[in-house]
């Protein structure tokens, strides 16, 4: 009887089948960033809970829209119906997973800061009434032992001044603080740089993130990539952090095919040192859609 033999030939099929297997999670794993996915919550009340969006384990920042109405001794938070006495437990809850940021302005007109005091009255509320400040009188509507992480400008409409003001004055309630920096700052400008209305603001050097919107707009949904240079020429390293901002919904203009964003768009954003990870416009159409899971999946 012949001899038995291992059977070289399967065990080498064997080898090649783990060595390709293992050199395309190292693809995949190079695709990664390290920012992750941060969602606009509060756009619409069939969005679910801000606890609901956090336990997705999808996001990194949870962003609270909008404050709607400042600069003129009034404030005004809009969360689509959102009851704000609820919303202090889901704020803690997801604190344990997620950073939770407020973000000021959005699509409404009434909202400006006409003056250097409007700016700093801007700074105090928001710092007394949602962060980590604490003053007698001052109605804390999430409660007042929670502390939101951060603001966000989502500028638009009305005059461009004193934001750069309000921007400085925030950051100046860090300097009380060693072990933690609890007036953490963003901005989500339009595409096009410099953005006309938080250029100044941005130009301070303290606002740590920033969402270049590429949706919502035909022409930076065209011109992507010469936008995108110029952001990057102008921030290239991680001092200040940028984000791709773009829609989960394919009825916004800037929507991407996943398979587009993986393969044509996303090689393009890795060349950038300072690009971070991607900004999901919003929690509902993210919930509707899961464009946002599969974008984890590349981090």
């Amino acid at each position: 009887m012949a001899p038995t033999h291992p059977r070289p030939a399967a065990s080498l099929l064997l080898v090649a089948a783990i060595l390709s297997f293992a050199g395309l999670a190292t693809a995949i794993n190079s695709s990664g960033f390290t920012g992750g996915v941060t969602v606009f919550w509060g756009r619409n009340k069939d969005e679910g809970s801000l606890a609901e969006a956090c336990d997705t384990g999808r996001y990194t920042i949870v962003i609270i829209s909008f404050l709607d109405v400042f600069g003129h001794g009034k404030y005004h938070l809009d969360i689509s119906g959102h009851d704000p006495s609820t919303l202090g437990a889901d704020i803690k809850h997801c604190q344990s997973k997620a950073l939770v940021y407020i973000s000021i302005g959005g699509f409404g007109s009434n909202y400006s800061l006409p003056t250097n005091q409007s700016a700093i009255d801007l700074a105090d509320h928001l710092w007394y009434t949602y962060m980590a400040g604490h003053k007698e009188g001052v109605h804390r509507p999430f409660g007042d032992d929670v502390e939101i992480d951060g603001i966000d400008f989502f500028i638009e409409h009305g005059p461009p001044d004193n934001y750069d003001v309000l921007a400085n004055r925030l950051w100046s309630f860090n300097k009380g603080f060693r072990a933690r920096t609890p007036a953490q700052l963003s901005a989500t400008p339009r595409c096009r740089y410099p953005d006309r209305f938080l250029g100044k603001a941005i130009a301070t050097g303290v606002i740590g993130r920033i969402n270049v919107r590429f949706y919502g707009d035909s022409y930076c949904a065209t011109h992507w990539q010469q936008e995108w240079d110029k952001w990057t020429a102008a921030y290239p390293t991680q001092d200040i952090q940028l984000y791709v901002a773009l829609p989960a919904s394919e009825n916004v203009a800037g929507y991407i095919h996943l398979k587009s964003l993986h393969l044509g768009v996303l090689p393009v954003l890795q060349k950038a040192d300072s690009f971070v990870g991607f900004t999901i416009w919003d929690r509902y159409s993210d919930k509707l859609t899961n464009y946002s899971s599969s974008i984890v999946q590349w981090a």
